[in-house]
């Protein structure tokens, strides 16, 4: 089967290309980029992509699939139909499952479920046994097994000794260690500590959780030479230590979940439990180091943390409901309202976040727009206005804030491993 994206604006930073043309795909391979003839647009799928920009498929490093474990709430297979709904063509997914992601058969389980889909599913493997930050797990069998990265997420590396183990043993691989920055000692609330938290009365989470641990991290990774990714950092003081560790020449990088530039703790009056989350919603002082951040390259990517919940359990009181949200299916609607139009950052650096520099971070090749090439790309609509439908998710699960909420600018079709997402369809090409 043939494909022709016509007149489409291909931008990949990666490449230094931003220019329209069309191109021209069969069996999942680049033939054409440039003008094409008469008799290849006759027998071809034709999509008009005018006004639209293809861009290397978007990736996001940081999923929660639930699978194996609690499959009533995601599993590989429709957290992968959510990523492509998207716009995502590569995931990486968070080891805290059930059994924890600490042995090469989990690995090769969830790459088998993962096997003949549209997007790239790669696992992150525990670094510790059970995620207990008491001993190594298995690194190098996890890496013959396929991961791309070690994490303990959804708690941080339990102490120094076996951070800097677990730093020292993953510079073997250039594989990143990807921390959930937070000391539990810290961390007994439901939300961000201050005068919000006093007001509702409920137990708050300093922003010095964060700092402590963020801070932690860097020296050790200077000390070591190591490399160390900062998840879903929220606190101003944790962008601004990155900030002066990456003009050190220190190998630490950070990414940032699309509700810590969006939102504030001042959702929480609500009560409503789809503000809840880990870290928490900070305060406008936080929001603005995170644009700051965003702005001028502290912060390299983009990711969602997506974590489905059951209804039954965010229906809980605050205090006892599960902390996180959806992300897949809104990230790049949010991001381009967000960051684009109003100018925060220009297309070809939102595209950096969401696609080229997850890649950089786990070692994965970027995709080209070359003849030849394999094609894996997202094509991507920034002016298309939306109202978001959360009955309408991929996702098995519902808890999002976004709900209800006017977006501008959706992916409207990816492309990858010879197969196309497009108006809510999977085919092979």
């Amino acid at each position: 089967m043939q494909i022709v994206l016509k007149n489409v604006l291909l931008i990949n930073p990666a490449q230094n290309l931003n220019s329209k043309s069309s191109l021209l795909i069969e069996d999942g391979i680049i033939k054409k980029n440039g003008e094409l003839d008469d008799s290849e647009i006759k027998n071809s799928e034709v999509i008009d992509c005018e006004g639209k920009i293809a861009a290397p498929g978007l990736f996001d490093m940081h999923v929660h699939l639930r699978e194996p474990g609690r499959e009533d709430e995601e599993t590989v297979q429709t957290g992968s139909n959510a990523a492509a709904a998207g716009g995502f063509t590569g995931i990486a997914c968070m080891p805290n499952t059930s059994p924890d992601i600490d042995s090469a058969e989990t690995v090769r389980f969830i790459i088998e479920k993962a096997k003949n889909h549209m997007v790239d599913v790669y696992p992150v493997g525990a670094a510790t046994l059970g995620r207990k930050g008491e001993a190594l797990a298995p690194i190098n069998e996890l890496v013959e097994a396929g991961i791309v990265a070690v994490s303990d997420d959804g708690v941080a590396i339990k102490n120094a000794s076996i951070l800097r183990s677990v730093l020292e043993y993953c510079g073997m691989f250039d594989l990143p260690v990807i921390e959930h920055c937070e000391d539990p000692t810290l961390a007994n609330g439901a939300m961000n500590e201050g005068l919000n938290s006093t007001l509702l009365g409920l137990n708050g989470i300093p922003t010095i959780a964060e700092d402590l641990i963020v801070m932690r991290d860097i020296m050790m990774s200077e000390f070591t030479g190591s490399r160390v990714h900062i998840a879903h950092i929220s606190s101003a003081k944790s962008v601004e230590m990155v900030r002066e560790a990456k003009k050190k020449g220190i190998k630490v990088t950070a990414e940032v979940a699309p509700h810590h530039f969006t939102f504030t703790d001042d959702q929480i009056k609500s009560y409503d439990t789809n503000y809840k989350m880990n870290p928490p919603l900070r305060t406008k002082n936080d929001l603005d180091e995170i644009i700051k951040g965003l702005k001028d390259g502290t912060i390299d990517c983009i990711a969602s943390d997506h974590a489905p919940h059951s209804i039954e359990e965010k229906e809980m009181e605050f205090i006892y409901a599960p902390n996180g949200i959806l992300g897949l299916e809104t990230q790049l609607g949010i991001a381009l309202s967000e960051l684009v139009h109003k100018k925060v950052l220009s297309i070809e650096q939102l595209i950096e976040k969401l696609s080229i520099n997850p890649r950089k971070i786990l070692n994965l090749p970027i995709p080209k727009f070359e003849v030849g090439e394999a094609a894996n790309l997202t094509i991507i609509d920034p002016d298309f206005v939306w109202t978001v439908d959360h009955s309408q998710f991929k996702s098995k699960s519902k808890n999002s804030p976004y709900d209800k909420r006017l977006l501008t600018g959706k992916s409207i079709a990816v492309i990858n491993n010879k197969k196309m997402y497009i108006n809510g369809k999977f085919s092979n090409i």
